[in-house]
């Protein structure tokens, strides 16, 4: 009888222990906050323009870091590169570059971020490589480092456009979307870009499996009926591209205000200054 006893009070404090185990992790979880909502409340602080989160300072250090070296990048190749067309993608790099500086040095002093005033250990090493190089190889390490550059930043231009709750922010990536897209354009306007490089670099990083249309077979589909508006047709904008298409860079923005940290010219590649005005001819 004893005997028993036992057994069945071992089975029910098994039974009691796997019931314990089970239950554990779901409350555990509740109880706990590392969602995540909880993290981007806990580094979101308030601004008199929204909520300022952590992606948020990260973009605005981000903007500020590319224009560190890729200003002085693209005042290299204006000055070195032999051809026309790679000269012309540095022109776009240094114009773009010392506006939207002056944008984030705006956008930060107001939202009381600091930034850096040096490139990274990275973008100095880009900087020392493209110093190293000359001639045709030189016009290549410098497409395709800017290119690969800044088709990383244009995504996180466009998650932060997306995802931001601060207006001046909002508005940065706004003024970045536009500059980082026209800086593509006239990259790959040199016709030096490795779009097979780019496309395998961003395959290894990711496990996704691709989504779409299934690979073209020998017979063409048919086409598909054009996408056309219906009712009224007194439509006035303009497509953003074609024929008469707006710039990439919409030079009509207002200028940042005056009365910021006075510009001075760029004095090296790596030494950046911690204003990004192009060297005087």
């Amino acid at each position: 009888m004893q005997r028993r006893v036992s057994g069945t009070a071992l089975i029910i404090a098994a039974l009691l222990a796997t019931a314990g185990a089970l239950a554990f992790p779901v409350w555990s979880y509740a109880d706990r906050s590392g969602t995540g909502r909880d993290k981007l409340a806990a580094a979101t602080v308030a601004t008199p323009y929204g909520p300022l989160s952590a992606t948020d300072r990260d973009f605005l250090v981000k903007v500020r870091l590319a224009g560190l070296w890729e200003l002085p990048a693209g005042q290299q190749a204006v000055e070195r590169a032999p051809t026309r067309a790679v000269r012309d993608a540095g022109d776009h790099l240094v114009v773009g570059h010392t506006d939207l500086d002056a944008r984030a040095r705006d956008v930060a002093a107001k939202l009381g971020v600091e930034l850096p005033n040096q490139p990274n250990e990275q973008q100095q090493g880009w900087l020392r490589e493209l110093s190293a190089a000359s001639g045709r190889e030189y016009e290549r390490k410098f497409a395709n480092l800017l290119r690969n550059a800044h088709g990383k930043v244009f995504a996180l231009v466009a998650q932060v456009r997306h995802t931001t709750r601060n207006s001046l922010i909002r508005q940065l990536a706004t003024d970045a979307n536009q500059t980082v897209l026209d800086h593509i354009t006239m990259l790959e306007a040199t016709g030096l870009v490795d779009f097979d490089a780019i496309a395998g670099e961003a395959a290894d990083g990711t496990t996704a499996s691709p989504t779409g249309p299934p690979p073209p077979d020998a017979e063409l589909p048919a086409a598909p009926d054009a996408a056309r508006p219906t009712g009224s047709d007194a439509f006035t904008s303009r497509p953003s591209t074609g024929p008469g298409a707006p710039t990439a860079v919409n030079t009509d923005r207002p200028a940042p205000p005056a009365g910021g940290p006075a510009e001075a010219p760029a004095e090296g590649l790596v030494e950046a200054p911690a204003t990004l005005a192009p060297a005087p001819s």
